[in-house]
């Protein structure tokens, strides 16, 4: 399928109501085992840069933040012991129903827990002070739309920041991250998971996702003010990061 219509489902062209049912079949297949498979497309690094993302977002006591696709908690649990309102919001119940669990087994209150498309929030205009989203906007159906409606609902003055993978710009290293990532990622996943489909599509997905210069130009069409990109390991991993002015 190639028409208009289209969009990329790792590297198959689908229906855009067809890549989100077949999205939401591959996280509800992996909900159970998030951090095996993060593990296994950073090598264990994600836990490092999850830690520096919620570093440059830099939450504040009182404020109201919205981390989009962190069904598992792994960015609200961060944010959220700095003394912010955090809601988590999802497409997926089955990742959320893992972040709840896990946040009752830490003994992590308050919370707000949302089942949430990212291109259709129901949410109110100017509601939270920022937004974020790690490693998943990659897996939205409608990328503009979800970056249009994060400027919606952030407040005059916000602060928009995502964490996902890129393109490597370091030669050797692109090369040895390609090979690790098509061919031993998918045999991890069967190992680990028993699911060699759903981390094959993980691995195709971060291909198909514009380049730095290409998404960063998106954010800013959104209508976001001082864009900034911030690469990691050569743009292995990037943050991208606006303002709403």
């Amino acid at each position: 399928m190639t028409n208009e219509r289209s969009v990329s489902f790792g590297y198959e062209q689908v229906a855009p109501e067809e890549k989100t049912r077949r999205v939401g079949g591959v996280f509800s297949s992996v909900a159970a085992r998030y951090d095996v498979m993060n593990d296994a497309m950073s090598g264990g690094l994600h836990r490092l840069w999850k830690d520096s993302f919620v570093r440059k977002v830099n939450p504040r006591a009182g404020e109201s933040i919205l981390d989009m696709a962190g069904g598992t908690g792994d960015i609200a649990f961060r944010l959220a012991r700095s003394g912010a309102s955090v809601t988590v919001a999802d497409i997926n119940p089955d990742m959320l129903a893992v972040g709840m669990e896990r946040a009752s087994k830490r003994r992590i209150d308050g919370l707000v827990w949302q089942e949430q498309n990212a291109e259709t929030l129901s949410f109110g205009d100017r509601a939270f002070d920022a937004y974020t989203i790690a490693f998943g906007i990659r897996n939205v159906t409608d990328i503009p739309a979800a970056l249009r409606e994060a400027h919606r609902v952030l407040k005059r003055g916000g602060r928009f920041f995502c964490l996902e993978f890129s393109t490597t710009q370091w030669p050797g290293f692109a090369d040895v991250y390609d090979a690790y990532s098509h061919h031993l990622v998918p045999r991890l996943g069967k190992l680990l998971a028993n699911d060699s489909d759903s981390y094959r599509y993980l691995v195709e997905s971060i291909r198909r996702f514009p380049p730095m210069p290409a998404f960063k130009a998106m954010i800013e069409e959104a209508g976001f003010a001082q864009v900034r990109v911030e690469p990691i390991l050569g743009g292995l991993v990037a943050i991208h990061s606006g303002w709403k002015l």
